[in-house]
C-alpha cells in the first residue's frame, strides 16, 4: 500500500462528524492537514488533536462553503502553505428538516443546496489548480445512500446528494487524462451530529433514528476515505456505497427491542 506520509489532505466540514474523524485518521497516517469549517473553536481543537496524533502539520482556517468569498479566501490561505493538495475531501454538508415538498421551508432548502451542492462546486473549483499537476491526487466527495434512493421528507437532501454524485461523475470525465482521481463515498445510516442538525437540536428525536440499531460510525467512513486515498495512483474508486449491516435498504432496517 503506498504511504500517505507527508501528503497534503484538505478536509471541509472538519469540525465534527465524518470530517473530524477523517482528520484524525489521516493524522495517524502522517499527513499534513488543511482543515476548514464554520465553527472555528471546534476546528482548532480538532487540529490540535491531529498534531498530537502524529500529523507533521495540521492547519485550521474558518470557512463557509456556502460563500464564494469565504471559499476563495480559504484557497488563498491554502496556497500560502503548500503548492499542492494531494487529497481533497468535500465533506461539508448536512440535512435540515424532514418536511415534505408541500411543507418545506426556503431557509432549509437553501442551506442544503448551498452546502451539499454549490459548496462542492465552489471548493473543487478553488482547489483544483493545486491538484492538476499532481498525478495521483484524489477528490473524494461525501455523498449518501439518499443520493441513490429517495425517501419521504428527503426530497431536497436526496436531490442535492444525487447532484453530488453527478458532479463526481462529470468531474471524473472532465479530468480523465490529468491523473486526478475522483470518487464518491456514499454512507447509509451513520451516527454523527447529522440527525441532531436535521431535527434542529431535538436530541430525543435524533436518538430515535438509531434506536435498536448498530449504525456506522464516523470512524468507519474515515477508514474508507484513507483506504481510497492510499490506493496506487492507477487505481480510482469511483463510487463506494456503504451501509451498516442492520440497514438492508432505506426502508429496511433491523431494530432490536430493548430487554
Amino acid at each position: 500500500m503506498p504511504s500517505l506520509a507527508n501528503k497534503w489532505v484538505l478536509i471541509t466540514g472538519a469540525s465534527a462528524g465524518f470530517g473530524a474523524a477523517a482528520a484524525r485518521a489521516f493524522a495517524r497516517e502522517g499527513c499534513n492537514l488543511l482543515l476548514g469549517a464554520r465553527r472555528g473553536d471546534r476546528l482548532e481543537a480538532v487540529a490540535a488533536e491531529c498534531r498530537a496524533l502524529g500529523a507533521p502539520s495540521a492547519h485550521a482556517c474558518r470557512m463557509d462553503v456556502g460563500s464564494t468569498p469565504s471559499v476563495n479566501a480559504f484557497a488563498d490561505w491554502t496556497k500560502s502553505l503548500t503548492p499542492k493538495v494531494d487529497v481533497l475531501i468535500n465533506n461539508a454538508g448536512g440535512a435540515h428538516g424532514l418536511d415534505t415538498v408541500a411543507n418545506g421551508r426556503d431557509e432549509d432548502w437553501d442551506a442544503m443546496v448551498q452546502s451539499n451542492f454549490l459548496g462542492v462546486m465552489r471548493v473543487t473549483r478553488a482547489i483544483l489548480p493545486l491538484m492538476l499537476n499532481n498525478p495521483g491526487s484524489y477528490i473524494l466527495n461525501i455523498g449518501s445512500v439518499a443520493g441513490i434512493v429517495a425517501y419521504e421528507g428527503g426530497s431536497v437532501y436526496c436531490g442535492v446528494k444525487a447532484a453530488e454524485l453527478m458532479i463526481t461523475r462529470a468531474l471524473r470525465l472532465e479530468l480523465c487524462g490529468t491523473g486526478v482521481r475522483v470518487g464518491s463515498i456514499d454512507p447509509g445510516m451513520a451516527e454523527t451530529e447529522f440527525s441532531l442538525v436535521r431535527f434542529k437540536g431535538d436530541k430525543s428525536r435524533s436518538d430515535k433514528v438509531y434506536e435498536g440499531v448498530e449504525p456506522l460510525t464516523a470512524e468507519d467512513v474515515a477508514e474508507l476515505l484513507v483506504f481510497c486515498a492510499s490506493r496506487p495512483p492507477h487505481v480510482c474508486v469511483d463510487q463506494l456505497l456503504v451501509k451498516c449491516t442492520d440497514q438492508a435498504a432505506i426502508h429496511k432496517v433491523h431494530r432490536r427491542t430493548a430487554r
